[in-house]
């Protein structure tokens, strides 16, 4: 397996990806996004792939700290195929993303997962993220 930033060609296997995590129709907008997050130098939106097929990605966002000394980094989507899960593969891409977010200086990495999302959840507890009970959204759409 090899990790890397994602390209513009990967497109469609991110909208897959994403399918499978229940956000349909984004194929209208891809282009545009993945455009916008590969410029943006505090976003790191990686693709795991194997044989050229990409089986997984994680987008992770670099946010510094007013009041603290360390910054930390934020996990906004992390998927990996349905017919690959359970092989190590997350676990990888997990760790190289907290390997690239030590080395921009952060000192802590959060994650939002929905309570429906269990077998997600239970794999964020083996990989010691503890659970932070505030957290609260407010939609800005009218």
């Amino acid at each position: 397996m090899h990790i890397r930033p994602a390209l513009a060609e990967d497109s469609f296997s991110l909208i897959s990806l994403l399918n499978e995590l229940g956000y349909g129709d984004t194929g209208s907008f891809m282009a545009q996004r993945l455009q916008q997050l590969m410029a943006d130098p505090d976003e790191l939106l990686l693709v795991a792939e194997d044989r050229q097929s990409v089986l997984g990605f994680l987008s992770l966002h670099f946010i510094p700290q007013l009041a603290l000394a360390g910054d930390f980094a934020r996990i906004s989507y992390f998927c990996v195929a349905e017919g690959v899960r359970s092989q190590g593969l997350g676990q990888q891409l997990l760790q190289y993303a907290e390997q690239q977010a030590r080395e921009r200086g952060c000192d802590r990495m959060e994650v939002h997962c929905n309570e429906t999302r269990i077998k997600a959840n239970q794999f964020y507890a083996r990989e010691n993220y503890l659970e932070s009970p505030r957290y609260r959204i407010k939609s800005l759409q009218p």
